[in-house]
């Protein structure tokens, strides 16, 4: 292949919902899986990126369900040691999945967590020099089991010991490596105080048969006479709470309520709050996720500022509030917008194996394997221009789903849509003289402005002028106008209609199908009806509007500017 554009393919979808978000990770994990690790261009290092934004989206148990695909490859090491320092679900799912070579396992094993490398342990086919490695690195990963595990039944039991100073007693010593329930959910970050705290809590709740006993002062929670003063406030979930950070990011304080599961914590775990933190930035709105008790689990949102010394300038941490994250109800989607996001997935995944017919056609047309037959290359060189075409169809399909869906914006912009349509008619003259159709744009006309690029006016006006012209009959003239309007709000451009459209209804120039109308010149490959209907939507997304009335085709382009405004300039004058 010449140019493999796949992954600028993937990148191109842009993911409006989670089925989408979920097709364009599968896309990127498959290409960047099946990649060389050392492979880096703008690309690539896009594509990591694009899978980050996608894994703050997705929830830990799809994104494993999709590294767990059959037909997905994972050979590149730079991606599993990326999904390896995941939630525990997607990180046990590509070290099972994963196919490296010894090199890169023993590589790999020091820089991936306990947990990941627990999972690693399970797989029945590591080389010996793997399973030394894995030893070198921790005879049984020491480490607590995944706060989530729901049975502790293979551990051994602890009597009546309290749990808490069990661990604390025996945390130099060893843990055999539990029997792992299914669908284990994320496991916290194992470096910090807070985190081991918030894991045995979790732990004990698990090993609790009976429900666990309520903290709010009822009757049926009863409390010891210790004489200590009970503020039932302290065990609801909190919904906002200040706390204050050393140099290191770790929280060293925090409100009453909620300092015993949050100090010692890292709250800067994330890869746009770490690199914030590095340079010492102000963090505003910034989403996090907190993992322990139900007081504190969920997301939230934070908002900080450094603080220095006054004399020194020394960095002394980061003080600030987080509030309890409340995400909006989202609207059902509507009819329209299911419908876009079907062609656009169907649209998607057409589009690979069209890429890849192109790109072998070429490679057979220029000879890049040897020298080739001509009539080899001239069936190749036919078959590379037809993928162009579909490639181009496909294109406008997406684009006029986009824009009926309202998830595509033009360009603003301020073209004279008036000179588009000159140049426009221009290029097409050489064209439709052979059949004596002409284009007539009177040169007195008015400029018309209309909110677009100049490239998309120009992109516009010929899907207008080349649909028109290909419908024409031979020796017609069409002329271009200016209608006025009441008001003077906006400018209306008409064109004359072919003779072989001016008596149909406007509905069935609009919806007619591909071959209903006669074309010598085709600006698309979906016939006059669809081309119109997309002319349509661009001009609807400029602020105007498109009408078939009295054998006319009528463009409603509103004034960027009315003309009868009071400008500064002619106020002086």
């Amino acid at each position: 292949m010449k140019f493999d554009d796949r992954l600028a393919t993937a990148l191109r979808i842009g993911a409006a919902g989670p089925a989408m978000s979920r097709i364009e990770l599968r896309q990127l994990l498959d290409l960047l899986g099946a990649s060389p690790a050392h492979a880096r261009s703008p690309a690539v290092e896009a594509a990591y990126a694009r899978i980050a934004e996608l894994s703050q989206q997705l929830p830990p148990g799809v994104r494993a369900a999709i590294v767990r695909e059959p037909g997905l490859r994972l050979r590149s090491a730079r991606l599993v040691a990326l999904l390896a320092s995941s939630e525990y679900d997607v990180a046990e799912a590509a070290v099972d999945r994963a196919s490296l070579t010894t090199e890169e396992w023993q590589d790999l094993i020091p820089a991936i967590s306990p947990a990941a490398r627990r999972a690693l342990r399970q797989r029945s086919d590591l080389a010996p020099a793997v399973l030394r490695r894995l030893n070198d690195a921790g005879a049984y990963d020491r480490g607590l089991p995944p706060a989530s595990i729901a049975e502790a039944g293979s551990i051994a039991e602890a009597g009546d010991t309290p749990i808490l100073a069990s661990v604390a007693a025996e945390a130099p010593i060893a843990v055999p490596p539990p029997i792992l329930a299914p669908k284990a959910e994320p496991e916290p970050d194992t470096g910090t105080i807070g985190a081991l705290v918030r894991r045995i809590e979790a732990y004990r709740q698990a090993r609790q048969a009976a429900p666990p006993v309520a903290l709010d002062g009822s009757a049926d929670a009863p409390r010891l006479p210790l004489g200590e003063d009970h503020d039932p406030a302290l065990h609801k979930n909190a919904a906002h709470f200040d706390f204050s950070t050393g140099p290191t990011g770790s929280i060293t304080w925090a409100d009453n309520a909620v300092a015993a599961m949050v100090i010692g914590d890292t709250p800067f775990g994330t890869s746009a709050l770490a690199a914030a933190f590095k340079q010492r930035r102000p963090m505003i709105a910034q989403m996090l996720e907190l993992r322990g008790g139900a007081v504190v689990a969920g997301a939230w949102q934070l908002d900080a500022a450094p603080r220095f010394a006054p004399q020194t300038g020394a960095f002394l941490g980061y003080s600030g509030r987080m509030r309890r994250f409340v995400a909006d109800a989202a609207p059902a989607p509507s009819a329209k917008d299911s419908e876009a996001d079907r062609i656009r997935q169907l649209l998607h995944e057409l589009r690979t194996p069209v890429n890849a017919i192109q790109g072998f056609a070429e490679v057979i047309q220029q000879q890049l394997f040897g020298p080739t037959p001509h009539e080899y290359r001239a069936l190749a060189a036919n078959i590379a221009s037809d993928a162009a075409r579909m490639l181009a169809a496909f294109e406008e399909l997406e684009r006029l789903a986009r824009l009926d869906s309202g998830t595509l914006d033009l360009d603003p912009g301020d073209a004279d849509f008036v000179a588009a349509l000159r140049s426009v008619a221009g290029q097409l003259e050489e064209r439709i003289a052979q059949r004596k159709v002409a284009f007539i744009i009177p040169g007195t006309l008015s400029p018309a402005r209309i909110g677009l690029t100049e490239s998309d006016a120009q992109l516009l006006g010929w899907r207008l002028l080349a649909t028109l012209a290909g419908a024409a009959m031979p020796g017609e003239t069409l002329k271009v106008a200016v209608q006025t309007v009441a008001g003077g709000t906006e400018t209306v451009l008409a064109i004359d209609l072919p003779a072989g459209l001016r008596d149909k209804p406007a509905d069935a120039v609009l919806h007619a199908a591909v071959g209903a109308v006669p074309q010598a010149l085709a600006a698309g490959m979906f016939g006059v009806g669809f081309a119109l209907r997309l002319a349509r939507a661009e001009l609807r997304a400029a602020g105007g509007e498109l009408k078939l009335a009295s054998g006319k085709l009528l463009l409603h382009l509103p004034d960027l500017t009315r003309r009868d405004a009071g400008h500064s300039a002619r106020a002086s004058a």
